[in-house]
């Protein structure tokens, strides 16, 4: 296979953006991500994006922000209807080919102007979920009923997971939600959103987008002087219908993570696309991480949640480390569907 890098990336997410359209955002983001290794459209081999047509409200919205990328020269071009994360295996699978040397993916939400708990219902299963139009926080919350009731973790335990996104989002200025001072004894004193769910355990929802340059080969080394090695990318999805599997299990993150090799060597760091702590509980025992691994350094998506983005932004989140210099192997994971249905995990790692 050849080898593939993360070279650049530019993010941005706050609580709403208000009077400003997805092309506005994208614009300074995908220029800010060429600009830092020195490419423009030109030197771009292949671009990728993902977003939601049902979020933006309109068909086909992904064509009208294509103007964030440049309306000349023309572009080879794809789109996937997930978030931007899996528009990035679509872009390395592009590089393993050899047709290009370079590619572009980025992605975007704006949840604010709309209901996000509609567009979430209709995700479910058609014939016997989605009618009832159950809210994602329900859902969820039957998933984190489940794993308490199972003895795999503990209220205690969930809100720790809460505080610790608080308190590493405090040094990450897209998080949207971050405190220093919040206790265990906070979380659990909130008042329940979907029982045994508080306001803490679910991700903060917040607009924005991510934008990643990928290279292949030698070109990513010129490009970069540190590259953040994909040296694995794997993605799973189990059972649609939540009644035929466990929910207080995740086997397409348990597969996923072994087909890239997490298993591999000492992870420095993992960013993950969790959207409540007991989804975060499942993921850390899933992926079989140690209390060696930092966990989501950044605050992950507790901290802000762009629908479509997040995991996007936890790849760009552990690349940064490593081109950075703070990390040398760090893995990123990205979900998709109700309930951890989908996964798709990434290993990155330095020189």
């Amino acid at each position: 296979m050849r080898e593939v890098a993360v070279v650049a990336t530019a993010s941005r997410q706050v609580p709403v953006l208000t009077g400003t359209t997805e092309v506005q955002l994208m614009v300074p983001l995908i220029e800010s991500a060429r600009a830092a290794v020195g490419l423009t459209q030109e030197d771009i081999g292949f671009t990728c994006s993902g977003s939601s047509d049902f979020l933006a409200g309109q068909a086909f919205s992904f064509v009208h922000t294509l103007d964030a990328v440049g309306a000349v020269p023309p572009i080879s071009e794809s789109h996937v209807e997930m978030d931007g994360a899996f528009a990035l295996y679509e872009a390395w699978v592009k590089l393993q080919i050899g047709e290009v040397d370079t590619a572009l993916v980025y992605s975007y939400g704006k949840s604010s102007p709309g209901s996000l708990r509609d567009v979430l219902a209709l995700q479910l299963d058609p014939y016997y979920l989605a009618p009832l139009w159950p809210p994602a926080d329900a859902v969820a919350a039957l998933q984190a009923r489940l794993l308490l009731e199972s003895g795999a973790a503990s209220p205690e335990e969930l809100a720790g997971i809460a505080v610790r996104s608080q308190h590493h989002a405090a040094a990450n200025p897209n998080a949207v939600r971050s405190s220093t001072d919040v206790t265990v004894g906070d979380v659990l004193a909130e008042a329940p959103v979907a029982d045994p769910l508080r306001p803490s355990d679910l991700a903060a929802e917040a607009d924005g987008g991510c934008a990643v340059v990928l290279a292949a080969g030698d070109r990513a080394s010129d490009l970069c002087e540190r590259p953040a090695w994909i040296r694995g990318i794997d993605h799973r999805i189990d059972a649609h219908a939540l009644g035929v599997r466990d929910l207080t299990r995740a086997p397409s993150a348990a597969l996923a993570a072994s087909r890239a090799g997490a298993g591999g060597d000492r992870l420095d760091l993992v960013e993950l696309h969790s959207p409540t702590t007991s989804q975060e509980a499942i993921l850390v025992r899933e992926i079989g991480l140690d209390d060696t691994t930092v966990v989501n350094p950044s605050g992950g998506a507790l901290a802000g949640c762009t629908l479509m983005a997040a995991g996007l932004m936890r790849i760009a989140e552990a690349a940064d480390r490593i081109t950075g210099g703070t990390a040398d192997r760090a893995l990123a994971h990205a979900t998709s569907g109700p309930c951890l249905q989908q996964n798709l995990v990434c290993v990155l790692e330095g020189a």
